[in-house]
This record gives structure tokens, C-alpha cells and sequence, in this order.
């Protein structure tokens, strides 16, 4: 997977469609093309200061990493870090992630459609 780096990308994906797990929030844009996946990654302030926000944003990239079968060609996906991020387990977090993938993707089909495209 790609990274989104800019502001733009991860407004557009806020967009979209969302799903919420007890370790982290997942968004996903789909975006029309046959590109490779894109992931971004986000923790407001609200979590904690820049130590702790830094330490939640580099656990879930590392269950991203881990988790690269989930992804699909021509999204984008935004992980968002919650306070609950934190004191979870490793195990919890890819089960967390895994699950909002397989939800998302659901949830995309089913309502295709209503998604916007740029």
C-alpha cells in the first residue's frame, strides 16, 4: 500500500464511508481506478500529547503493515486513532483492523451507489 500524504486525500476519504471498532476508526473512499491502495494515518489531540499521539499513530501502521491482504485495489482508507488505541493489545488492534476492513467493504457494496466520485 501507498500512503496519503495530503490534506485533500484524507478530506476526500472522510467523505466516505466509516466504521468504528473499540481500538480504532476506519474510512475508505473508493476511488474508481484500478491503482494500487492507499492508507493514511491520523490521531487527534484529544488522545494525548505528541508522544503518546506518535506512539498510537506508529502501532497502527506497524498492524497495517501486517494487514496488507485487506486492502483493495482503487481505495483509499484513512486509520484514525482513538484514546482506546492505547492500552490494546497487538492481537486486538489487527483483529480491530481486519474487522473494519471486511465491514468497510461490506458496507461499500452494498450502498456503491451512494458513494461520490471525484
Amino acid at each position: 500500500m501507498e500512503r496519503l500524504k495530503k490534506r485533500k486525500e484524507f478530506l476526500r476519504a472522510a467523505r466516505g464511508v466509516k466504521w468504528v471498532t473499540p481500538g480504532l476508526i476506519l474510512q475508505c473512499w473508493h476511488r474508481g481506478d484500478d491503482d494500487c491502495s492507499r492508507i493514511g494515518f491520523t490521531v487527534t489531540k484529544r488522545v494525548g500529547n505528541a508522544v503518546v499521539r506518535n506512539r498510537v499513530k506508529r502501532r497502527l501502521r506497524e498492524v497495517a503493515r501486517h494487514d496488507k491482504a485487506h486492502g483493495r485495489t482503487g481505495f483509499d482508507y484513512v486509520v484514525i486513532g482513538r484514546k482506546s488505541t492505547i492500552p490494546r493489545g497487538f492481537s486486538e488492534l489487527e483483529q480491530d483492523l481486519s474487522g473494519a476492513f471486511r465491514g468497510i467493504h461490506g458496507k461499500v457494496m452494498r450502498f456503491e451507489g451512494n458513494v461520490k466520485k471525484d
